[in-house]
């Protein structure tokens, strides 16, 4: 054999080991993932099949039914937790969507140093524990008198959310092109004209993507509404952290997956917004070029 094709069969050797070295590590890497998802993911699927469970046990399987989450729900002080957190949330998220669309727009006209004084402000309000943020509520409520109970925890809860919403439109609004606008400005609109024909639909997606979120938030929320609940004012995080104390409760699994099958049918709506305007945008973008 020539020295050449020796060269070439050690050449084909190595790139052969290599690609089978690489295809180890690849699936070495996949399968850490997936243990590591299984990880975090496998006792939110137990506590789902758990809440069709009809044994009086809950730490003991039978067979699947219903039974529970009839009782479940049949609870006058689960039902008024049940709706407490949704009416909560709904005004929050109101609150919040309101308030964070119109500092989105507000700070695209604004020069950078209020933009980037009111940017510390907005991460602070997200990057803060929630404990802290809950102290804080308490004092300033008591402070000044305000009652706690439901209107305390929309306002905390929008303190909060609303710079998610911020965020959000913030990031849709730089994504827009403003030739729309300028060519309305140019052909006599106003600015209101302007905003509801030409900027609210374009921003229409995210805004509702923002107000989903705030709602989902608020709605799970559990730090945040220990300290500024009243009395009489419980929400369903809440009561089902105080039937927790008590033991683990088939209730408890119910009331678990509910909150669950409502918060994922939130966020996969509100990422369908978003991808849904960013296909739009960057479809502008393509045309426009």
């Amino acid at each position: 054999m020539s020295r050449t094709a020796v060269a070439r069969a050690s050449v084909g050797i190595a790139e052969g080991s290599g690609f089978a070295a690489d295809r180890a590590v690849d699936a070495s890497f996949r399968t850490f993932g997936v243990l590591v998802y299984a990880f975090l993911y496998a006792p939110i699927v137990v506590v789902v099949i758990y809440a069709f469970n009809e044994s009086r046990q809950v730490q003991i399987w039978d067979h699947l039914g219903l039974a529970y989450w009839r009782t479940t729900w049949r609870d006058p002080q689960i039902v008024s937790a049940f709706k407490l957190s949704l009416w909560t949330a709904a005004a929050n998220a109101l609150l919040a969507t309101v308030l964070g669309t119109a500092a989105a727009i507000g700070l695209r006209n604004v020069g950078r140093p209020t933009r980037s004084a009111f940017d510390v402000f907005m991460y602070s309000a997200l990057i803060v524990p929630e404990i802290v943020i809950a102290i804080a509520s308490l004092l300033f409520f008591t402070t000044v008198g305000f009652p706690l109970g439901p209107p305390a925890i929309i306002v905390t809860h929008a303190v909060f959310n609303t710079s998610v919403v911020t965020l959000i439109c913030r990031a849709r609004l730089a994504s827009m092109d403003r030739t729309l606008e300028e060519a309305a400005a140019d052909l006599g609109a106003g600015p209101r004209a302007r905003f509801a024909r030409i900027t609210l639909p374009q921003l229409l997606p995210a805004v509702f993507a923002g107000g989903l979120l705030a709602f989902t938030f608020s709605f799970d929320d559990v730090v945040l509404s220990t300290f500024v609940s009243g009395v009489g004012s419980t929400t369903l995080p809440l009561r089902v952290l105080s039937e927790l104390r008590f033991g683990l409760t088939p209730k408890a699994n119910v009331v678990a997956t509910t909150m669950l099958s409502i918060t994922l049918t939130s966020i996969v709506i509100a990422e369908v917004l978003i991808r849904r305007s960013e296909r739009r945008s960057a479809g502008g973008v393509a045309g426009g070029s």
